[in-house]
């Protein structure tokens, strides 16, 4: 009989060393970002999913240009600006990726363009009013096509600045108002009762915007451009928890996770896994656009 993967996995003795994919959340910021730079960006190791490929596409049918998006990518950007967006004579299709169509909706409200925001069968039920409520109490104009869900129609116009208490923790809402204060040069604070993760705050700071970040506030301050750069996406901890799972019910021997992403709002499973008697060291060794990045060793 042939064993299986899992009897495979659950028998190694000799030391593995793994690194996983991209981490998504990060591809889609990374992306993002390198497309509102000024000048050109190189973005090492990106998640290459449908849900990054549909932001991807997105920033080209806004007038961005970059290098083909495939596996094992050094994928380039050449930026258009904070104020180089053009105006899609199309709609622009997320695909899936409710990051894309919330960030986007940011984007186009800071901008001095429109454009219609849509997505597939199942991104068109979800909710998209958490998102479209503040940046319209920002001076937003969005046009709902279809109800509280996609598609809709954002025209880019002169933006407020906003003070903002998150009636729900959300990452994508954060995130979506702080691009559109980055794009409308405007100041934007959001208030969290509990913490969310703070992907776009580390990238930001490391691109030299001002974000202060104490006691659940964030505030972004307004700033001219932003410079290009060069970063390796790390790994996914949410795709490294498998394998750290099936190292631990493993009969022996030791597991290396490299360049995985430390942030202390992904990695709380770690943790949880020490608290149950797991063997597990994490060491950092460097940090990639404002994220720790490092190794996770596992033993039986």
């Amino acid at each position: 009989m042939v064993p299986t993967v899992s009897e495979t996995v659950l028998k190694f003795r000799e030391p593995l060393c793994i690194r996983p994919p991209g981490d998504k959340s990060l591809t889609h910021r990374a992306l993002l970002l390198s497309a509102l730079a000024t000048g050109k960006s190189v973005i090492s190791d990106p998640l290459v999913a449908n849900d990054t490929r549909s932001t991807a596409a997105v920033l080209r049918t806004l007038g961005v240009r970059m290098s083909t998006f495939g596996l094992g990518t050094r994928l380039e950007v050449d930026g258009a600006g904070l104020d180089g967006l053009t105006e899609p004579m199309v709609p622009l299709d997320c695909g899936n990726s409710g990051t894309a169509a919330r960030l986007l909706m940011g984007i186009l409200s800071g901008s001095s363009i429109t454009g219609e925001i849509t997505g597939d069968d199942s991104l068109r039920t979800r909710p998209m009013r958490r998102v479209t409520e503040p940046l319209r109490k920002m001076g937003a104009h969005i046009e709902e096509l279809s109800g509280a869900t996609l598609p809709v129609v954002v025209r880019g116009r002169g933006l407020r600045s906003l003070d903002y208490t998150l009636p729900v923790a959300s990452a994508q809402v954060k995130s979506a108002l702080l691009f559109a204060g980055l794009l409308g040069r405007t100041t934007v604070t959001v208030r969290e009762a509990m913490p969310t993760r703070d992907h776009t705050e580390r990238m930001l700071t490391a691109l030299g915007v001002t974000i202060h970040v104490a006691d659940g506030v964030v505030r972004l301050q307004p700033i001219d451009s932003l410079p290009p750069f060069a970063a390796r996406i790390p790994a996914d901890p949410s795709s490294a928890a498998f394998l750290i799972a099936a190292a631990l019910l493993s009969t022996g021997g030791s597991m290396t996770v490299v360049g995985v992403s430390l942030n202390p709002t992904r990695t709380a499973f770690l943790g949880v896994l020490q608290r149950m008697g797991a063997i597990i060291h994490s060491n950092q060794t460097c940090v990639e656009l404002g994220e720790p990045v490092g190794d996770i060793v596992v033993r039986r």
